[in-house]
């Protein structure tokens, strides 16, 4: 018998309980959720089958491998908030279940923010450009940044713009800090800009990028190598990554990085500096009364869990939905994300709950009147 019949005989109720005083939550530390603040009560996490489970990840094939595990159980929301209008279906996978546990979540527009990490701009025309001959950065090669662009345009993008005026906030993560130019051409949580000095800071921004050499040094010939280690000798002088100022040629890193250029960034959208730090991220997020942040950006295994705007830090205090196929891990050795990708958000999804695009959408009318 397979293991989906044999889970499809039974509902699978495990009790969590989530006892919160109003300065204070305890929660499960089997289930990894964080309590809603200030609420009181028990989630009964009745787990139902799902009979003929569609692929998960469907909808961008050509950038995420889809998820065709079949083991699929349905269980109440985990986030049902009175007044909500914004419907976030999400998944999570828990070997104690067996299989991968979905939930109808419910969120007020209001308390919401999408934030996207790194959408670096790089070769993409505003000057910030991979050096030549064998520098790297960002996805590493100029080949694998234009199928970054791609999905910036036809996943990314389109589902900010299907977003802005729907939630509360916009919001992308740079590197380094605020400085004179991107302080012109983007709103931050001291300051607001204006489409006068967008302007002069875009102009300004290109003569500073396309003014450096993207010159750096080519493959090296020759590697000394000893007869008894040649091997450690070989990697410590060849590594499989050198974004050093050999390569890059010196200064590479002090340059601007801007939001890539497919992504229409609005005048009330908000840019996170990793070097602000995630006290003053969290700070401003409760500040505009943000309790969800749903969570898109590049790359899933490295910048999207563990920067500034990670979900490593979010999920400590905001309910943290990675939209799965609005993200790209990066994929050396292959030619395309697709299954490095899926890897990466599997992974993530021990800690937080996955959802797509697809799946989030503003309720309307007469689902909220149904609701209450």
């Amino acid at each position: 018998m397979s293991t989906a019949k044999q889970n499809g005989r039974f509902f699978c109720s495990i009790v969590f309980l989530n006892i919160c005083a109003a300065t204070a939550s305890i929660s499960s530390p089997s289930d990894g959720w964080a309590a809603e603040p200030k609420a009181r009560g028990v989630n009964v996490n009745e787990l139902r089958p799902i009979e003929n489970p569609r692929p998960l990840l469907a909808d961008c094939p050509e950038f995420i491998e889809p998820i065709r595990e079949t083991a699929r159980f349905e269980a109440p929301p985990l986030v049902a908030e009175k007044d909500a209008d914004l419907a976030v279906r999400a998944w999570r996978f828990f070997y104690n279940a067996r299989g991968i546990i979905e939930m109808p979540n419910r969120l007020r527009a209001d308390r919401t923010a999408v934030i996207v990490v790194h959408p670096w701009g790089i070769d993409d025309g505003q000057g910030w450009k991979s050096p030549q001959s064998a520098g790297v950065a960002f996805f590493c090669t100029p080949e694998k940044n234009r199928i970054y662009h791609r999905h910036v345009r036809q996943v990314v993008n389109p589902f900010l713009k299907s977003m802005r005026g729907n939630v509360a906030l916009i919001m992308n993560s740079l590197p380094g800090g605020e400085d004179p130019i991107r302080r012109k051409l983007y709103r931050s949580f001291r300051q607001k800009t204006t489409a006068q000095a967008r302007r002069k800071g875009q102009v300004e921004l290109e003569q500073k990028l396309k003014s450096f050499s993207y010159r750096g040094q080519p493959v090296i010939q020759k590697i000394p190598l000893s007869a008894e280690q040649p091997v450690g000798d070989y990697f410590r002088q060849f590594p499989g990554l050198d974004a050093g100022a050999n390569f890059n040629n010196a200064g590479f890193w002090d340059l601007l990085n801007p939001v890539v250029r497919d992504i229409q960034v609005g005048l009330n959208d908000v840019v996170i500096y990793d070097l602000e730090g995630y006290d003053a991220l969290k700070t401003f997020l409760q500040k505009q009364g943000i309790r969800h942040v749903l969570l898109a950006g590049y790359a899933t295994d490295m910048c999207v869990c563990s920067t500034t705007a990670g979900y490593e830090n979010l999920r400590k205090d905001f309910n943290v939905f990675l939209v799965g196929v609005a993200t790209l891990a990066t994929f050396p050795a292959m030619s395309t994300p697709k299954s490095a990708t899926t890897a990466s958000i599997a992974k993530a999804s021990f800690q937080l709950p996955i959802t797509q695009v697809s799946w989030v959408r503003p309720l309307k009318a007469k689902e909220v009147a149904g609701a209450e």
